[in-house]
């Protein structure tokens, strides 16, 4: 058996291929180590996977969650806390229900599959070229060197295209079209987003806590929820903004609308009530003075021009229509979208392998036998906590499963 690629999806399909008995187990990496964007995630402690039930999980998943059933109830969660407590990486989990190593090491996490995998034999720098199908079957592949690697099964584990410094450049993409596979358009997913509002350029630094992010899609609220949000030299990213690119990932621009309530906890009514107060006590002060009682100081010195308003308004001229704009602005600044940005920064890839094209009970192709897909370079995608990366092992160990299952018959 050939796996190709050592990052989450490879290295626990391998830790699954010996655990059922495969005899001949060999994992390409064409990078010089494995589990490269392991070290990344998590912001470096590596956040394994969400402690939740399978059904929750199911709902965390927007794109394709459905074909995850299998994979989910192969690998849960809970099971796969277990199986890295066994090779010696201790879980904990945090806000969220996020899990991540004790140690706060991403490293442990690669370590632990690497033990896992002493059986295997591991080729770094390994860069395959084209796998060999001969008689639609699986044969082996064949290495950008030249080198002829004969196998009865190939795992096909090499990641999408997000994070392209860290070896996903999409080659699985190629492997599974040459084989027969539909390969959906890719576009990046968990992503932070490009505005055209120099307001919010402005900006750049302001960590917000607390504030409700909304998006719309042809005028139809399809994402609100409460959280952090960061400005940028480019817009905005952040807990919020990553979640709601994975409604926006593939649609049109011009169909997405976004709005961000700063005042989440506090009705329209109830802010009415207490910009009069402060309107009517401090009616010789510019307006500009008192927003700094509504918002950190940088945005408080912009908010009256986001809001149409002079800022160096009297507070006791400001006019009801004035008061209304504030209020409708406290509660709904509108963003305007231009673009998610690139795949360099994007967390996970939305697109690659048709779902349809794969068995979700073992990870199959239906197209060649003896030939499986496991992690990224599958059309499924989830938000942030821990969702993708468990995507990744639950179908890799599947897939291996599957892989040393088909071997013995």
């Amino acid at each position: 058996m050939i796996i190709i690629g050592g990052g989450a999806a490879g290295m626990i399909a391998a830790n699954f291929a010996i655990k059922n008995g495969a005899a001949d187990v060999m994992l390409l990496e064409k990078n010089e180590k494995l589990g490269k964007k392991l070290y990344i995630t998590g912001k470096g402690r590596c956040n394994v996977t969400n402690d939740c039930s399978v059904d929750d999980f199911i709902r965390s998943l927007p794109h394709n969650g459905r074909f995850m059933f299998s994979a989910l109830r192969f690998l849960p969660p809970a099971t796969l806390r277990d199986m890295l407590r066994e090779l010696g990486c201790d879980t904990m989990v945090e806000r969220g229900q996020r899990v991540y190593p004790i140690s706060q090491r991403a490293s442990d996490v690669t370590k632990a599959l690497t033990r896992g995998m002493a059986k295997a034999q591991v080729k770094l720098g390994s860069e395959v070229d084209s796998l060999i199908i001969e008689d639609g079957a699986a044969a082996g592949v064949k290495l950008r060197s030249g080198e002829i690697l004969r196998c009865d099964a190939v795992i096909v584990a090499t990641g999408g295209v997000s994070y392209p410094v860290t070896g996903s450049t999409g080659d699985g993409y190629r492997f599974a079209q040459a084989a027969g596979h539909k390969v959906l358009p890719q576009n990046p997913s968990l992503v932070p987003v490009t505005l055209s509002d120099p307001w919010a350029i402005m900006l750049q630094g302001l960590s917000l806590k607390n504030v409700t992010l909304s998006l719309f899609m042809n005028d139809k609220r399809v994402y609100s929820e409460q959280g952090e949000l960061l400005f940028t030299h480019f817009g905005i990213s952040g807990p919020l903004t990553l979640t709601a690119s994975c409604h926006i990932a593939g649609a049109d621009a011009s169909s997405v609308r976004l709005s961000l309530d700063m005042k989440p906890a506090l009705s329209r009514e109830t802010l009415e009530v207490r910009l009069k107060k402060d309107l009517q006590s401090n009616g010789r002060k510019q307006l500009s003075s008192i927003m700094g009682d509504y918002f950190p100081a940088s945005m408080a010195a912009l908010f009256p021009a986001i809001a149409g308003v002079d800022g160096t308004t009297l507070c006791s001229q400001v006019t009801a229509k004035e008061r209304a704009q504030l209020l409708d602005t406290m509660k709904g600044i509108p963003m305007h979208f231009v673009s998610l940005r690139s795949f360099r920064e994007a967390v996970v890839t939305r697109g690659g392998v048709d779902v349809k094209d794969i068995d979700p009970s073992t990870m199959a192709s239906k197209k060649v036998r003896g030939l499986y897909f496991a992690g990224e370079i599958i059309d499924v995608d989830g938000f942030t906590g821990g969702f993708n990366l468990h995507i990744a092992f639950s179908t890799g160990a599947l897939a291996g499963a599957s892989a040393a299952t088909y071997l013995e018959n």
